[in-house]
């Protein structure tokens, strides 16, 4: 059986990529940091070729570029971790206060209704004593255990958060040359077509950056005024953090309310302080789900709100939690895809026959 040249392209092509699909689920776990490496250095490159236009020697902007990033993600773990270990012990000390005062005011309620209904403040007290004191080990070997993550695991996680800088930074150094060699393998019939298409992937992956960034300032600015509105002490740590949290969608944002709830319950020790926390928090959702999102986000990368949205949950549903990290990104990119793709279409025979003619 002859194949006619265009079914030989196109069976090599199905070849390539059935070999590169095979590969990449092989090696997944070691391409992991490489893929997260080349993503950082994407969103660094543009500030690295600022700095090399005004001289300064590319080796150096890079280095200057990922201890920048590291800062930030110190300081956002700085932020947090004082906060965490310094609610832990208050915990300890104060919610059995705070129960044995609901237990004041349930109790005779509960009575009116023939009901004996009382918190057992003591086994509360010993079981928070026994989790928090001297367990601290075996809580994190439970975490470890649910998360079926071993001590081999972590170690490789360990050494893969200390890769990641180092591969950014050498990539960052030979961007133009690793960009150049990849053009060169691309068949010189579909260089311009490519061309176009990385040219406009890069612009809408930009809008998104700056619109990512655009929507944590102002969440940042939004929790922690809220915050201190209310009268929590530590609204700016949890303010911030909740803010720049948020590049994660839903589970940023449920870390920080957990901290801002936990913190108002030690602090006021009243239903009524924690309450307006959790006001400040429902609103600041609503505004970010229905507007900063959709219209800083969408609108940046020309995805309609209801898109968004989609985006979102059909990203949550096919990968977890790494498609929701992937999905406005990767949705900008098939953005892309498909108006192209349409164009294309429109400008085709098989629609244009099908149109009616003047």
């Amino acid at each position: 059986m002859n194949f006619t040249p265009n079914q030989t392209r196109a069976a090599a092509w199905v070849a390539i990529a059935l070999v590169a699909w095979l590969l990449l689920t092989l090696l997944a776990p070691v391409l992991m940091p490489f893929v997260l490496a080349t993503v950082i250095a994407y969103a660094l490159h543009p500030l690295v070729e600022r700095w090399a236009a005004r001289r300064v020697p590319r080796w150096l902007g890079a280095g200057l570029a990922i201890a920048l990033l590291m800062l930030v993600l110190l300081a956002v773990a700085l932020l947090i971790v004082p906060v965490i270990t310094k609610q832990i012990p208050l915990l300890r000390d104060q919610v059995p206060e705070l129960l044995g005062r609901v237990n004041t005011w349930l109790a005779p309620l509960a009575a009116r209704f023939g009901l004996d209904l009382q918190i057992d403040v003591a086994l509360v007290r010993d079981g928070l004593r026994r989790l928090i004191t001297g367990h601290e080990g075996e809580i994190i070997d439970g975490l470890l255990s649910s998360l079926r993550i071993g001590g081999s695991a972590v170690a490789a996680l360990a050494g893969n958060l200390i890769l990641m800088p180092i591969v950014a930074f050498y990539l960052l150094v030979d961007w133009a040359r690793l960009v150049d060699r990849a053009k060169a393998l691309i068949p010189p019939r579909f260089r311009e077509s490519v061309q176009g298409f990385l040219d406009e992937t890069d612009a809408v992956l930009g809008q998104y950056l700056r619109g990512q960034l655009l929507v944590m300032g102002i969440l940042a600015v939004f929790y922690t005024v809220g915050l201190a509105l209310v009268g929590l002490k530590l609204a700016l740590p949890i303010g911030v953090f909740t803010g720049l949290a948020v590049f994660v969608p839903y589970l940023g944002f449920g870390l920080g309310l957990v901290v801002a709830l936990l913190a108002a319950l030690l602090q006021f020790q009243a239903l009524w302080g924690v309450a307006l926390v959790g006001a400040v928090y429902g609103l600041g959702q609503v505004v970010e789900s229905m507007y900063l999102t959709p219209r800083l986000l969408g609108e940046r990368i020309g995805l309609h709100p209801i898109a968004v949205i989609f985006a979102l949950l059909a990203f949550a549903h096919l990968f977890g939690f790494v498609g929701m990290l992937v999905a406005l990104p990767a949705s900008a990119v098939l953005l892309v895809a498909f108006r192209r793709a349409q164009r294309g279409y429109l400008a085709s025979d098989l629609y244009r026959d099908g149109a009616p003619r003047a």
